[in-house]
């Protein structure tokens, strides 16, 4: 059954030619068998989802003795997300993986730590207080252009670490007010460090609950202490900092947030967990978010065209906030179906902690629930073309996707709190490398994703970037 909640075709936009069709991994035929599925997870969890993973709204498989249910129900999804949450934890892999970076962090908490994290937080990220950082984050995209610049006039450029660059000098500008560069190259060291083994999952780290040491559960906890090491040391620098600032940062709102039930702002060792969170979960999406953007519209011209004549016109009114809330419309759609396409956060997994009974599947304590983004993305029965790239899907008078049929930041109380501010960020830095730049790439295969803590590409693709004339 096709959504009748699809979005207009390509004609309708005034597109005259078909909607591209990215290059992804072909998935199996048939159910991976078991050491081929776990190495999936571990190298590129994208390649482990069969067929009919895009064609069933939940499939089931046994993994070493437990019950696992892929799950693309929309009435499902709310079930485990929304209705009934308190049901569905998560799972002691992702917690032995995310908690030596983010610590007790919003992200990773439960119960009453996370629900006055919530509340402390929510007034820091509403749309007023996103609008508040984005003189920085134009500020950050405006410095990153000037080395991108530099770099195109040599010839085709690996545009992958400059545009991480420019997403940690956007993390530095608006958390901290200062940039990144006494502190950038030590935090992609550590990140590249963490990710390259510990940040995999491990089969005994899915295997053991968490009262048992898992393998890499040492390795992870020294690479905690380097990291909290870190976060003081850029933290404390921010403090000692006495010049005036025009315009608040991050760490100015969430320093001052409180909770409005008791009053009670972040001790210290909270408070930089919050850090980590922002810094990670910022700087890396959106920098993945932007790579596979230009790798969309530089297969598909005409996208280009469109969205760089918007962003040239926003430009020239000079005005970040109102050419954000306005005048970059398609910019935003363009950055909408790219996380569709390429979402970061390709997985949502949780475990059922007591019986319940989802899209007329009975559920057992202990049963794994994988919500899959990247699955529920592109399937069969919620989308109409799937596969293509169609920014119209998300133009103003388009039909909205079905509910919890698009899921980039998640869904539900536990909803990504900076997604206004990630999608302020990911649009204005796009709009400003379109301005300044067409972008092309030359012959080749393209980038696959491959997805192992977020959807990267398989390998450094290059870019042929072009000035625009003034």
């Amino acid at each position: 059954m096709e959504s009748t909640l699809a979005a207009p075709d390509a004609l309708s936009l005034g597109l005259a030619s078909p909607r591209p069709v990215p290059a992804v991994p072909e998935a199996p035929a048939e159910d991976l068998p078991l050491f081929a599925y776990l190495k999936a997870i571990r190298t590129n969890a994208v390649s482990g989802w069969p067929r009919r993973a895009y064609e069933d709204l939940v499939i089931e498989r046994r993994l070493m003795g437990r019950r696992s249910l892929t799950l693309s129900d929309p009435a499902g999804i709310r079930r485990v997300l929304m209705d009934n949450q308190a049901n569905y934890v998560r799972t002691p892999a992702s917690v032995r993986i995310l908690r030596p970076m983010l610590g007790d962090g919003l992200l990773i908490s439960e119960g009453a730590s996370w629900r006055h994290q919530r509340r402390t937080l929510s007034p820091a990220f509403t749309p007023r207080a996103t609008g508040e950082l984005v003189p920085h984050i134009a500020d950050a995209v405006a410095a990153a252009l000037r080395e991108i610049e530099a770099q195109a006039r040599s010839g085709p450029v690996d545009l992958f670490p400059l545009l991480h660059r420019m997403a940690l000098e956007i993390a530095g500008r608006t958390m901290f007010s200062v940039g990144m560069e006494r502190h950038g190259e030590e935090l992609r060291a550590l990140m590249v460090a963490y990710s390259g083994r510990l940040g995999r999952p491990h089969l005994l780290d899915m295997l053991l609950p968490l009262r048992v040491p898992a393998p890499l559960d040492l390795p992870r906890a020294l690479f905690r202490r380097r990291w909290v090491r870190f976060l003081d040391r850029i933290i404390a620098a921010r403090a000692a900092e006495t010049a005036p600032r025009a315009e608040r940062d991050l760490l100015d709102l969430m320093g001052a947030a409180r909770d409005p039930e008791t009053g009670e702002g972040f001790p210290p060792e909270q408070l930089r967990d919050q850090v980590a969170t922002m810094l990670l979960a910022g700087h890396e999406t959106t920098a993945v978010a932007l790579l596979w953007a230009c790798t969309l519209l530089a297969r598909d011209p005409e996208s280009q065209e469109r969205a760089a004549a918007e962003a040239r016109a926003a430009d020239a009114d000079g005005d970040p906030r109102g050419a954000l809330a306005s005048r970059l419309t398609f910019t935003r759609a363009v950055i909408d179906e790219t996380l569709r396409l390429y979402p970061p956060a390709f997985a949502i997994v949780r475990a059922a902690a007591g019986p319940d009974t989802l899209a007329g599947h009975a559920i057992s304590a202990g049963d794994i629930l994988l919500m899959a983004p990247w699955v529920i993305h592109r399937h069969r029965k919620l989308w109409r073309d799937p596969d293509a790239f169609d920014p119209g899907r998300f133009l103003p008078g388009a039909e909205p996707p079905a509910r919890y049929a698009y899921l980039p930041f998640g869904v539900g109380p536990r909803v990504c709190i900076g997604a206004s501010f990630a999608l302020a960020e990911a649009t204005l830095a796009l709009a400003g490398l379109l301005a300044r730049f067409r972008i092309a790439m030359p012959d080749g295969a393209p980038p696959m994703p491959a997805a192992v803590v977020t959807t990267q590409p398989d390998r450094a693709p290059l870019f042929r970037l072009t000035l625009r004339a003034a």
